[in-house]
């Protein structure tokens, strides 16, 4: 159990079932009153944030985030599967868990899987992948302006704005995160 005045940035909590990791907290003490903690805390599995204040003296339990770095398999619809590389254990991931965070994730790349309780939050993909050019127009001659940029489609089917240089068949790095292109590789 924590209590409120241990909080620090980045713990996370079980509070009324639900899990939230502090994003901000201060200890106020007024003038005239109790001092109180007032926090600012995301719920990790739903992504809504909410400001709460507490008493110093108020006791809640640690959730434990378990994450596991696991490979990608294939995906059957809305069902992912990924592979424990120690066990190889087959776990199944529905697409309410899954979100945008597999769309610059091929098959066999590794993954970060967010669980609690046993049950799948999030994945949280590599942070740079290298994928290739599918589809994207030939640049213009003249066309070369600072920072012009055309869309181009990577093998993953994203689409991601690139430089007029880049040819279809070209290899890219690209930040998960963003969805930016970094370099030619």
């Amino acid at each position: 159990m924590i209590s409120a005045g241990d909080f620090k940035n980045g713990l996370t909590l079980d509070m009324d079932g639900q899990v939230f990791q502090i994003i901000e907290f201060q200890h106020v003490k007024p003038g005239k009153g109790a001092a109180f903690v007032r926090t600012k805390l995301k719920n990790i599995i739903s992504g809504g944030v909410v400001e709460k204040t507490f008493r110093p003296t108020e006791k809640f339990p640690q959730a434990r985030i378990e994450r596991k770095d696991m490979q990608y398999l294939y995906n059957d619809g809305d069902l992912y599967y990924f592979m424990d590389q120690e066990t190889f254990e087959q776990t199944m991931v529905g697409q309410e868990a899954i979100g945008d965070s597999m769309k610059f994730v091929k098959e066999n790349d590794v993954c970060r899987i967010c669980s609690y309780k046993n049950e799948v939050f999030a994945i949280e993909p590599p942070l740079f992948v290298e994928l290739e050019v599918t589809e994207t127009e030939p640049g213009f001659a003249g066309n070369t302006a600072q920072g012009a940029n055309k869309p181009a489609t990577v093998e993953t089917g994203a689409i991601i704005s690139v430089p007029l240089f880049i040819n279809i068949g070209d290899r890219l790095q690209i930040d998960t995160r963003t969805g930016e292109y970094l370099k030619r590789v």
